[in-house]
């Protein structure tokens, strides 16, 4: 659809700068806008979607694609404060997420995707159960045989996926210690395949892929194509293969395609992102422009200096030079430390004092590559009572509570969800997999009645339990309560559960009012049970609300987890080779290159000031009473060249006890050396 030129230029375009109006303007075809860190890309793509809806664009005929439905709910609301026309108009733009997409389209071309539109969605841990259940069918777990584990083979199976390669490419490269299972692990895959479709479940994967074949028909990619003038995408260096497939399917006939990201920060290969589809996107959408937002916001402009010499080194990118109007503020500082406790001690001391001239612990950042870099350093916090939030553990969806209580709703929505069943039917005194294997195939043989679950024969002991599994079934099912009302129905039944199964009950429960409490903004159990699944919230702190302005802690993030984060002070540790670049991921110089983009992303996080640490010394975790230790050297990123933007701190000698001993030391070979010529 072409866009009416004729019309006044809205008054808020002159909030732009010149190059994000650039993007927010462009006409018609392909176009990539390179957004480098702190460069608005947000407020550019709201921006889009209110220009496009000011140009007379059906907002109902705009996708906006991004990697959390938190992130396109913002763009949104962006979008009608800016327009000033309201919810209503910009509500009606498709904004969510690939797979929450992919679940919306395969809902209307269920019979074209061979589907039930009732179908229901497994989370990682039950699709790896269905795969430890098959991998045991097969006689494949016993330990002997050292077969990959049912997380090894989800694993395997997710990256053929999501990769776009075959089997045999995939264990190559990505798991050579398996290929040996190849033929085995092609059947269970085969199997995993079948009994999904029998069950009528999709996983995470199926969702993609499913849409992906869709859109291989030129009948059904002229269709989807067709429903949308516009399709916007979000963070597209973190798209994988099947997604650039999707997103060509999807502009079958219609070149109408914006992709905003950064190739500096493409950091999710272990996801099986691929920053070749930003590089790749000119010559796989012919005739596409690309913009460079370059003018960052966030950092001042001594930090930008050495993340752009930093990022400098990547041998494929899309050149640009990032800079700043906030001139001024401190150089970044690296600081050699003699240990991990030296460190911990240096980066407390900075925390604290950063506080004490004003800057809350919670807009300061500590960072580090795996999680487990920063145990010594919460120990050291608890010991001096200085609260933290750590980022990156157990998912909230991941709690055995919480999926316990979902899997009734799921049984209720597709009464074929086998691994529903399991998890709801175990739940149960002297039911164990046996037995609730025997319970699924009754049920199926009673034409998949969920009620039927109560003719089931079974030990007395669990008789009660079962006619009491079957009224909760019946009653969140006939009377068609909302999702809030079917939980509340659910929790009279699986409360005293609770309370048998699991520790700390009562730290549950409030986990499953606050699930609740969610549920009551659903209509309907599928959507409810779609968005839960699909972008769960990640943590209970979720959905507590924003802070009391009383209450203050220091983050604490693994690099990954901080993406998309900005804090006043950021402190980046272990910033030596073996830990960044990780010693896991130099088997390649794709590998290399990943990890010095993770270094870019950890450094742009920073706003006014930035310490990079790294312990020269490291003692053997497993030789506690003794002084086994190694030595690191700096990260190889940070270069002779990339020093010169960067003030060195040495603390290596900061211990009297050291310093005293090696003038001692020295003292004593110089009297000995002249003592030499003494007679």
């Amino acid at each position: 659809m072409s866009m009416n030129k004729s019309v006044n230029e809205p008054p808020w375009l002159d909030e732009l700068n010149p190059q994000q109006r650039d993007a927010v303007t462009y006409g018609d075809g392909p176009l990539l806008v390179v957004a480098g860190a702190g460069t608005g890309k947000t407020k550019t793509l709201a921006y889009r979607v209110a220009y496009l809806i000011a140009r007379g664009v059906n907002p109902g005929r705009i996708l906006l694609l991004t990697f959390t439905r938190r992130a396109a709910q913002e763009m949104l609301q962006r979008a009608s404060r800016v327009t000033q026309r309201g919810t209503p108009v910009t509500g009606r733009v498709w904004g969510g997420t690939f797979h929450a997409t992919a679940n919306r389209l395969l809902r209307i071309y269920a019979n074209a995707a061979g589907l039930s539109k009732d179908f229901t969605i497994l989370d990682q841990g039950d699709a790896e159960d269905l795969i430890g259940m098959i991998r045991h069918e097969m006689g494949l777990h016993s330990q002997e045989m050292r077969f990959p584990r049912k997380r090894t083979c989800l694993a395997i199976y997710s990256r053929t996926v999501n990769g776009s390669m075959p089997l045999h490419d995939v264990l190559e490269r990505y798991f050579p210690w398996c290929d040996m299972w190849e033929k085995e692990l092609r059947s269970i895959f085969g199997q995993y395949v079948a009994r999904k479709q029998e069950r009528n479940v999709l996983d995470y994967d199926d969702l993609l892929l499913y849409w992906a074949e869709i859109l291989s028909s030129d009948r059904l990619a002229s269709e989807l194509s067709s429903r949308f003038d516009h399709i916007l995408v979000d963070e597209y260096q973190d798209t994988n293969p099947i997604q650039a497939r999707i997103l060509r399917g999807m502009r079958h006939g219609n070149n109408n395609i914006m992709v905003v990201g950064d190739d500096a920060q493409s950091i999710y290969a272990f996801r099986g992102a691929t920053v070749k589809n930003i590089l790749d996107f000119p010559s796989q959408f012919e005739g596409a422009k690309i913009v460079k937002l370059e003018q960052n916001y966030r950092s001042v402009s001594p930090i930008l200096e050495t993340t752009n010499l930093v990022i400098a080194a990547a041998r494929q990118r899309h050149t640009k030079n990032l800079w700043s109007q906030r001139q001024g503020g401190e150089r970044p500082k690296l600081v050699t430390c003699k240990d991990e406790t030296q460190q911990d001690e240096y980066v407390i001391d900075r925390v604290l004092s950063h506080y004490e001239q004003g800057v809350p612990l919670r807009k300061q950042a500590v960072l580090f590559r795996a999680g487990h870099l920063s145990d010594s350093l919460e120990i050291e916090l608890t010991r001096r009572n200085i609260p933290y939030h750590k980022y990156g553990g157990l998912r909230f969806l991941e709690a055995a509570h919480v999926k316990d209580l979902v899997s009734f709703l799921r049984i209720a929505e597709n009464p074929r969800d086998e691994m529903a069943w399991f998890r709801a039917l175990q739940l149960i005194d002297g039911i164990g997999p046996g037995t609730a294997a025997r319970a699924v195939k009754h049920v199926a043989k009673e034409g998949n009645d969920p009620g039927a679950i109560r003719t089931f024969r079974v030990r007395p002991a669990a008789r009660e339990a079962l006619a009491a599994l079957a009224g909760v079934m019946d009653d969140i099912i006939k009377d068609n309560y909302n999702p809030a009302m079917q939980i509340e129905r659910i929790r009279k039944f699986y409360d005293p559960l609770l309370q048998k199964l699991y520790e700390n009950p009562g730290a549950r429960m409030r986990d499953l009012i606050s699930l609740e409490q969610i549920a009551a903004g659903y209509k309907s159990r599928r959507d409810f049970l779609a968005d839960l699944q699909l972008d769960p919230p990640t943590s209970t702190s979720d959905l507590a609300g924003p802070p009391h302005r009383d209450e203050d802690w220091l983050v604490l993030s693994t690099i990954h987890s901080a993406k998309g984060g900005e804090w006043d002070v950021v402190y980046l540790t272990h910033a030596a080779d073996g830990f960044l670049p990780s010693d896991m991921s130099t088997g390649s110089q794709d590998e290399i290159e990943e990890e010095l983009r993770l270094t870019y992303v950890a450094l742009t996080r920073a706003r006014d000031f930035l310490y990079i640490t790294w312990p020269l010394r490291y003692y053997f975790k497993w030789y506690a009473l003794t002084d086994g230790h190694t030595y690191a050297q700096r990260s190889r990123f940070f270069t002779d060249e990339v020093m010169t933007s960067i003030d060195e701190v040495h603390l290596e000698y900061a211990s009297g006890d050291d310093i005293s001993m090696d003038i001692e030391a020295g003292t004593d070979i110089a009297n000995r050396i002249r003592g030499m010529w003494k007679k």
